[in-house]
């Protein structure tokens, strides 16, 4: 065996071992001082995440403990309010049969229609008075005798189809409203495959913009896009929201094919274009219609292409989008004029641009613009721009950066009313467990006085009174007997959820918390191996001191 002063591999393993053992003894201490096995991920990854979400199911049934608690707790407000009107619907009861006894004279039977005028303003303030945390209990909801597949544009509108499209016009083009009204209007009509939708207002300040929705050809929607491809209901919305929030934010005197183009090319029109195509017409026929002063929808959506990857070659950041924001800081202009500014006089002017439209126009339709792919070839997509690939269902997003009650962010929205109104149940959905499908949902019916038929109750016609009366007990007990209902339905929840609680803790508990007893006697081994890989270390540093007895 060889004596080195340089290198000492006896040194090295003990030095290595003394490590080893106290990285051991520091996390079993650890362990045993927080009274868990797992401290982070690195302890037990796969543990580590099923502790987590058993700790966010847990938490969950916690709080719907505490959900359970308030609903019953409303239930106890509501069942004492049902059960005070039962009193008082007894007593008018006893009132009508007293109005029948043949003795009474008129004077008799009005002191007794008196008190049952009391006895009803009664039940109106306990009926409409009942509450729960500031909420009404048995205040019935508005609801509407109506068109339905009026109801169902309105909802799209609502809850997407709008809030949509103006986030994508302010992405794509730069452009937002200036706050004034849009109206919708679902009236217009001219015929199934006719104008879909159309825009009208004008520029003037202050100006209001309508939203004309042909229905004929918006009826039997689907949601969320309206319907089936390739032409989605929502498609056209965003069609329309190009013209809206362009008349209100450009001077809007721009030749046809620009306005429709530019509001084709916000959802992209490869299918149009290909229709046409297979029609029979030809690129160039296409290209010439628009440069040659005419129109076509698939023309315009081409030129407007076009002049986005013309612009964007031009180092025209954002392409359509820097010539849409000169047009928006410098509402007075023409396109003319924006087209020599933003393109540093490339192009003079619209003419110029249409003479390069014409002369390349049809072989950027046939080499450039890909036809085949599910890509509609709308801006920021990935025919148009690289982008991701958009087509016809999913161009368009499902919901935009708008609210329900407030679709758009520049302008303020006018809904058309339509059907009757009327009462309905008064709906409560409440959470009873730790997941999305836990829920109950509670109707209460309205308890007042015309809610029960009781509005005009004459205590003179003593039969019809008492049938009215009976009718109304009928009513408000089989409203007690669904509040009770709801009642049990929460004792039981609760006590299933204080059961799995407890079952999910002791499971959580076997995966997190530490085993005192295994963990003290493998901390004690640690220590001991510490304390002798202390040891062996000073042995090992000694060794080369044996080297001083062969110097000497």
């Amino acid at each position: 065996m060889s004596l080195s002063i340089n290198d000492s591999s006896l040194s090295l393993h003990a030095q290595r071992k003394l490590a080893e053992q106290t990285n051991e003894a520091t996390r079993l201490v650890a362990r045993l001082g927080a009274g868990a096995r797992i401290q982070d991920a690195a302890d037990d990854p796969a543990g580590q995440a099923v502790v987590r979400r058993m700790a966010s199911r847990l938490s969950g049934m916690s709080q719907a403990m505490r959900t359970i608690n308030d609903t019953t707790s409303m239930l106890q407000v509501a069942d004492g309010a049902l059960s005070n009107i039962t009193d008082s619907l007894q007593r008018l009861r006893e009132l009508a049969v007293a109005s029948g006894n043949g003795s009474y004279t008129d004077s008799d039977r009005n002191t007794l229609q008196a008190e049952a005028n009391q006895i009803l303003a009664h039940i109106n303030e306990t009926g409409n008075g009942a509450s729960f945390n500031g909420q009404a209990i048995f205040t019935p909801q508005i609801v509407r005798s109506e068109d339905k597949n009026k109801r169902a544009v309105l909802d799209s509108l609502r809850a997407g189809w709008l809030s949509s499209a103006e986030d994508m016009v302010q992405q794509y083009y730069g452009l937002q409203g200036d706050g004034v009204t849009l109206k919708i209007n679902l009236d217009t009509t001219d015929g199934q495959g006719g104008v879909l939708a159309s825009v009208t207002g004008s520029t003037a300040p202050g100006s209001d913009v309508t939203l004309n929705v042909d229905m004929a050809d918006f009826s039997n929607i689907t949601t969320p896009d309206g319907g089936s491809g390739p032409v989605f209901d929502d498609r056209v919305i965003a069609h329309e929201m190009v013209h809206a929030v362009m008349l209100r934010s450009t001077s809007f005197n721009f030749p046809q094919w620009f306005t429709e183009g530019t509001a084709e090319l916000i959802h992209g029109a490869d299918e149009r274009l290909a229709g046409a195509l297979a029609s029979g017409q030809t690129a160039a026929g296409i290209v010439g219609t628009i440069a040659g002063g005419g129109f076509s929808y698939e023309g315009g959506y081409v030129a407007s292409r076009y002049l986005h990857d013309r612009l964007k070659a031009m180092g025209v950041a954002g392409g359509m989008k820097g010539l849409m924001t000169y047009l928006n800081q410098n509402r007075s202009a023409n396109l003319d004029t924006a087209l020599k500014a933003v393109t540093g006089g490339q192009y003079q002017n619209t003419a110029g641009f249409m003479t390069d439209f014409a002369a390349h126009g049809a072989n950027y339709i046939k080499n450039t613009m890909n036809l085949t792919n599910a890509d509609t070839g709308a801006i920021g997509g990935l025919d148009a721009d690289g982008g991701p690939s958009r087509d016809a269902q999913s161009v368009v997003p499902a919901s935009g950066l708008g609210t329900a009650a407030k679709p758009l962010r520049n302008f303020k929205v006018e809904f058309p009313q339509i059907g009757s109104i009327g009462l309905s149940m008064h709906r409560v959905q409440v959470q009873l467990g730790a997941d999305a499908g836990d829920v109950i949902d509670m109707h209460f019916a309205a308890v007042d006085t015309s809610a029960l038929g009781l509005a005009d109750l004459d205590l003179h016609d003593t039969a019809v009174a008492l049938l009215r009366i009976d009718d109304a007990l009928a009513s408000v007990t089989g409203q007690r007997v669904q509040v009770g209902a709801y009642s049990n339905r929460m004792d039981v929840v609760a006590s299933n959820l204080q059961t799995s609680s407890q079952n999910l803790e002791t499971a959580r508990s076997r995966i997190q918390d530490v085993d005192y007893a295994g963990s003290t006697v493998r901390l004690t081994r640690a220590q001991i191996l510490q304390q002798a890989a202390s040891a062996m270390l000073a042995q090992a540093n000694g060794e080369p001191r044996a080297l001083l007895a062969l110097l000497r």
